[in-house]
């Protein structure tokens, strides 16, 4: 389990010192456009900007254009949408910029632009630097030049996968990123994502937040986490957004879903608690998605008349985009979503998941059926030297109180990080027991451990036994 990190001695002044930081800059940005004041944002006049919105992934689908009126019609008052530097996909240029700026304000939705090819940085090859995805924004700045009032600027999308000695960079990367940026002219407000592929399962981006913040001086920054598989406990979710309310410092949900490869996602919670937290959130992902993935597309086809049950729960369902969207004031709209009751769960922690768009494998039948319980192993995504996989026990036809599962791994592997249970190891033999909270498994119901493993994937699903306790 990670233990959490709560701000002492120096670092609780870095915090109380970063939170002054809007208190010079506010004045400023209000007169420029959207900003940052007092852990919250807002739009030039000062009306409250709480972003309801999802992501389009235009870089791969240039000519889908009609899906920002498409997605506005459906309610949502922003849209984060993909670009590429040209670092791994083909170059969306300053006249693109422009045009989707445009196409984004034709439809009276808010911008948040990011670049992509960021993605995994240090587990993923190919993956462009926090500083590349500076010289790519700077490359086409004629295109954000005044618009300050209708942009954020999410510097890179996902920008450190799992890699420690990336995570650990997390920070400097960051606040080096954002100095870059405002020296160059830009005085948009500026999202940043964490590390874990967004997820920030290490706590890194909870824990150096304020650090960030203070490094940018304009005071306009706000954070942005990837709600996936590390989120599907309701506490977890809470838990995280809370603390950067605590903190006083802006937050939102940038991507999730209502289910991944890596986990059953509580996306009720995400939409609860960003309602009554007064939290931004934008969903993954309008429509395009592929490589076993497909059930995240909000649209099949790109058809708005199509919803998929994804789309019909973020878009329809409670605390949905419908229900609680408001059009920008900039646009003519403005107003705060009612709030709901606070979820009551006692929070978890998460620990680590690879990139959300890793493709996963189908889980292998493992021991016989007994009336205790089963359990499959699946390998859910790889890079380099290290692995994702998942064990997922099933009670037989009594409940279970507590369970233990059982695997040998080959030779030259083993477990570096594991969650949702208490991981031993004995040479190549796994054995992992129960948390607290997910020992009780109804008949016929399900609880799952995760885990990142160092060296090769295994070629075959090995034999796990599973047995109540």
């Amino acid at each position: 389990m990670q233990a959490r990190h709560r701000f002492t001695g120096f670092a609780a002044a870095l915090a109380a010192a970063a939170l002054l930081v809007p208190l010079a800059g506010t004045a400023q940005a209000a007169d420029d456009g959207i900003h940052v004041d007092d852990g919250r944002l807002y739009e030039a006049d000062g009306t409250e900007l709480v972003l309801r919105g999802v992501n389009h992934a235009h870089t791969w689908y240039t000519h889908q254009t009609q899906s920002f009126a498409d997605i506005s019609a459906l309610g949502a008052n922003s849209v984060r949408t993909v670009l590429s530097s040209g670092d791994r996909w083909e170059r969306n240029d300053t006249a693109d910029v422009a045009n989707v700026i445009q196409l984004a304000k034709d439809a009276d939705l808010i911008s948040v632009l990011e670049v992509h090819d960021t993605t995994g940085y240090g587990d993923q090859e190919g993956a462009a630097t926090l500083d590349q995805a500076v010289d790519y924004w700077i490359s086409v700045q004629d295109a954000l030049e005044g618009q300050e009032d209708y942009v954020l600027l999410n510097i890179g999308n996902e920008p450190i996968g799992n890699d420690a000695a990336a995570v650990a960079g997390w920070a400097d990367a960051t606040s080096d990123a954002i100095v870059r940026l405002r020296d160059a002219g830009f005085e948009h407000t500026i999202v940043v994502d964490a590390p874990n592929w967004g997820q920030d399962w290490s706590g890194t981006m909870r824990r150096d937040a304020a650090e960030v913040y203070a490094a940018d001086p304009q005071g306009d920054t706000v954070f942005s986490v990837h709600m996936y598989g590390v989120y599907a406990q309701g506490s977890t979710v809470t838990s995280y957004l809370e603390d950067f309310r605590a903190q006083g410092l802006p937050i939102m949900v940038g991507e999730f879903g209502d289910y991944h490869s890596d986990g059953d996602v509580d996306e009720d919670t995400i939409l609860a608690e960003a309602r009554r937290l007064g939290i931004g959130y934008l969903g993954w992902s309008w429509s395009g998605n592929g490589g076993g993935v497909e059930y995240l597309d909000l649209a099949v086809g790109f058809d708005p008349e199509n919803l998929s049950p994804w789309g019909e729960r973020l878009f329809n369902g409670p605390d949905g985009i419908a229900e609680t969207s408001e059009t920008a004031a900039i646009f003519g709209g403005g107003s705060d979503p009612d709030p709901t009751p606070d979820p009551t769960d006692e929070p978890t922690d998460p620990e680590p998941t690879p990139d959300p768009t890793d493709e996963p494998t189908d889980p292998e039948p493992t021991d016989p059926p007994t009336d205790e319980c089963t359990a499959t192993f699946a390998t859910l995504g790889s890079w380099g030297n290290g692995f994702q996989s998942e064990v997922r026990v099933t009670a037989g036809d009594d409940a279970l109180t507590g369970w233990t599962v059982t695997w040998t791994l080959p030779s030259g592997t083993s477990v570096s990080h594991a969650w949702g249970g208490q991981a031993t190891t004995s040479g190549s033999t796994v054995t992992v027991t129960n948390e607290a909270w997910n020992g009780s498994v109804a008949p016929g119901g399900t609880a799952t451990v995760g885990f990142i493993g160092s060296g090769a994937a295994p070629a075959s699903a090995p034999a796990v036994s599973c047995s109540a306790r």
